[in-house]
Parts: C-alpha cells; sequence; structure tokens
C-alpha cells in the first residue's frame, strides 16, 4: 500500500511540476507576444510620425502679373512668413527684369521671375498669353492644387491659414463668370468656335483647380480666336498709327482678359456635358465639374 501511496503521489507531484511548467511557458510566451506587439506598435507609431512630419501638403500657387517689381512685396512677406511648405510664387514682368536684392525687399520674391515673359499690353491677348505662361510654369511642381492669379497693386485680407484653408476646402474653382449680353462685345466672327452662348465675362483674378489650369494651358482653340477677333477699340489717338475704322462705333471694345477664362471654361463645360449628355439643350447649360 505504501508503495501504492508513494507512486501516486509521485504521479501528482509530476503533474502539478507539468502544469507549473506550461504555466511558466504560456506566461512567457504571453509576454513575449505583448512585448513584439509593443515593438510593432511603437514602430508603427514612429513611421506615422515622420510620415505626418515630412508629408509635403498640396500648395497654392500665387502667380503675380507685375508692370515691374512689387510694390507691395513687404506686404505679402508678412503673409508668406512661416507657411513655405505651402505655397510656390511665379512672377510674370517685363521681360528682362529680374527679382533680386536690388529689387525687392522680400526673399520669397527672389529670382521667382519666369524666363520666358513677353511684354503686356492692356486690353491686348497679351495679357492673357501671360495667364498661359504663368500657369504652363506652376503646373511643373505635382503639388500645386491651386493657382491664384494676382496683381501687383493686391494685398491679402486675412492670413495665410484663413486663406489656404478657404480655397482648400472646395475642389471648385473659384471664377467670377456671367453672361455677357448687353455691351456688344462678343464678335460673331468667333462662332461656331465660341457659340455666343458660351460668351462670358468676369474678373481676371481668379483661383483655378488643378483641373481647370490644366484646360487654359491645353487650349488651342479658343485662344486663337481672342488673338484674332477680340481686341479692345481703337483710340483716335492711335489712328494715325493704324487704319482708320470705317464705322468706330460698330467696333468690338473686347478686353480678352475680361472674358477668356470665364469663355473658355464655358465652352468646355458645354462640350464635356455633350458629350454626358447628348439630349439635352446645351444653350446656358454648364453645371459643375
Amino acid at each position: 500500500m505504501s508503495a501504492m501511496k508513494r507512486k501516486a503521489v509521485q504521479q501528482k507531484s509530476q503533474i502539478r511540476w507539468k502544469r507549473k511548467v506550461l504555466a511558466a511557458l504560456l506566461v512567457a510566451f504571453c509576454l513575449a507576444s505583448l512585448a513584439l506587439m509593443e515593438t510593432q506598435y511603437s514602430r508603427i507609431v514612429s513611421l506615422a510620425s515622420l510620415r505626418h512630419r515630412f508629408a509635403v501638403k498640396p500648395k497654392i500657387a500665387f502667380l503675380f502679373i507685375a508692370r515691374n517689381r512689387l510694390p507691395l512685396d513687404m506686404v505679402w512677406d508678412a503673409f508668406f512668413k512661416g507657411e513655405d511648405n505651402r505655397f510656390s510664387i511665379y512672377v510674370h514682368s517685363r521681360p528682362g527684369f529680374l527679382f533680386n536684392k536690388a529689387t525687392t525687399r522680400s526673399s520669397y520674391f527672389l529670382n521667382r521671375q519666369v524666363n520666358d515673359s513677353i511684354q503686356v499690353d492692356w486690353g491686348e491677348a497679351s495679357m492673357i498669353e501671360a495667364e498661359r505662361i504663368l500657369l504652363r510654369h506652376a503646373l511643373t511642381d505635382p503639388f500645386n492644387e491651386r493657382f491664384v492669379f494676382v496683381s501687383d497693386s493686391c494685398i491679402p485680407l486675412y492670413n495665410f491659414s484663413y486663406m489656404y484653408d478657404y480655397i482648400m476646402s472646395t475642389s471648385t474653382s473659384f471664377v467670377d463668370s456671367f453672361a455677357d449680353t448687353k455691351e456688344g462685345r462678343y464678335n460673331p466672327k468667333m462662332n461656331p468656335i465660341i457659340p455666343v452662348y458660351n460668351w462670358r465675362k468676369g474678373s481676371q483674378w481668379v483661383v483655378l483647380t488643378r483641373k481647370h489650369a490644366e484646360v487654359v494651358i491645353n487650349d488651342t482653340t479658343v485662344f486663337p480666336m481672342f488673338q484674332e477677333h477680340c481686341k479692345r477699340r481703337s483710340l483716335p489717338e492711335f489712328w494715325r498709327d493704324h487704319p482708320f475704322p470705317a464705322d468706330p462705333a460698330k467696333e468690338h471694345n473686347c478686353i480678352p482678359d475680361e472674358h477668356y477664362v470665364q469663355t473658355l471654361l464655358a465652352n468646355y463645360l458645354s462640350l464635356c456635358n455633350a458629350i454626358l449628355f447628348p439630349n439635352i439643350q446645351q444653350e446656358g447649360f454648364e453645371g459643375e465639374l
């Protein structure tokens, strides 16, 4: 009996020992798993932090159209300060003009002039060609997602963060555009490339999305029409240098920069809608893209 008891005690002891070993192994496994999970979590957090720190945010391209220097450069300097990764600057000024330490007080404008600028005359198609040049340069940066046209006399009314958030909060362009039916600026010779129902007017100081900026630089149909048929009315002081108009009152006094982007986008949207909705009358039907 004593031998049997001893054997039973030994078996129980072995079972208890095995259970302790198994429990120890399970605890060790759990601790190792927790340590591994903690390490992986720390790595994920570190990578996410690095990604967030070095992520390139979408930028706003500020496209300045200037005669020569920018007289309000220090106002813009204060506006841009501390926001270096959220904007880019391009300046179109007269050919040969350089933005250096002698011509600007702001480091943000140093060497920001485009190298293929043209002579711009008010009321001529050269103004919209200057806009297209600026867009071509700005579109080479893939992080530029909005394109803002600014004159040399413009100043910001709000701080950068407010303007950035406002512009980036929507996927649409900001374009002042309305049907121009009273001033007689539309030239019937533009038809059918530019039908009268797509003729628009508005401010040239627009904000474009990247998609619409690409529409502008890729345009090969509307721009030539503006070059040929959208011209300001000749002034009497220039009649000695140009052919005298048969009837000055019948001239189409067309200012290209007040019509080009608006009319181009109306034409573009009409074409898109004609493809998407072929059975709908397109006259005045623009929709939103």
